[in-house]
């Protein structure tokens, strides 16, 4: 397949395969490559249009007869936290997120690896060694960064480096209108602290203070309990056939949780 960089991008389909989301559907993905000096633009506007990236790719789901992948985005200016998330938010008071360039450690490594083993033994990525850590980490020609969540050490100060205990990690894209989320993972035994949860609500903080309105948290799939956390971040977007439109939950519950 030819991935050089062209004037216009070059869409695929893949083959049907089973939906790791919904049991007895199939799925199909269009997928492009997001390469070349236009990799940035591209990958804005194909987020904003309901594209995710992965690695060098922006795909999107073309399923036949399926609909139920939407495409969420955070209201950033507009979000306030309610009382389950301040909860997040104090029990995780200890923990120092730190912004790195997109290369991989042994360390993160280490933490994705338990990650997996806990979470996705079953899942795609459940046999992926160092190098294909690697790989996703580093082949991206857009603005990817690595935030890294560490717990506060003796010694931690404003001009060092954190050197406490690495609990969770986001690769996150810098885009023109947003932050968005690419891959995260975290101490699957730190239940308490809900680690997910928390990397949601240091984007939407993160967001805010760079002055983009959205934080992009990829596909929210109805009747998938997994994607159930999405819908809590209230007031949102989700982009149907209309374009980006509010989302008006009919109760938005605070209890389930994302990690």
């Amino acid at each position: 397949m030819n991935t050089q960089a062209s004037p216009s991008p070059q869409f695929y389909l893949t083959a049907p395969a089973p939906c790791p989301y919904l049991a007895g559907e199939m799925e199909r993905k269009v997928f492009t490559h997001l390469i070349g000096p236009r990799a940035t633009e591209m990958n804005d506007l194909l987020t904003q249009g309901g594209f995710r990236r992965s690695q060098n790719i922006a795909y999107r789901p073309a399923c036949e007869g399926c609909r139920a992948c939407v495409s969420v985005r955070i209201l950033v200016d507009e979000f306030e936290p309610g009382r389950a998330f301040k909860r997040v938010q104090a029990a995780n008071k200890d923990v120092i997120s730190t912004v790195f360039p997109a290369q991989p450690s042994t360390e993160q490594f280490s933490l994705f690896r338990t990650y997996l083993d806990y979470r996705h033994q079953q899942g795609g990525m459940s046999d992926m060694s160092a190098l294909d850590y690697a790989i996703m980490v580093e082949d991206t020609h857009v603005q990817t960064r690595l935030i890294e969540y560490r717990l506060r050490s003796p010694g931690d100060g404003i001009s060092q480096q954190p050197k406490g205990e690495l609990i969770a990690v986001a690769l996150s894209d810098l885009m023109s209108d947003g932050l968005s989320m690419v891959y995260s993972f975290f101490n699957p035994t730190m239940v308490k602290r809900s680690l997910g949860t928390m990397m949601v609500l240091d984007h939407v903080r993160r967001a805010k203070a760079l002055g983009l309105p959205h934080v992009y948290l990829g596909y929210w799939v109805k009747g998938s309990h997994k994607m159930d956390y999405k819908t809590r971040f209230q007031p949102q977007e989700h982009l149907t056939n209309q374009g980006w439109e509010r989302y008006q939950p009919n109760d938005v519950d605070e209890r389930s949780d994302l990690g």
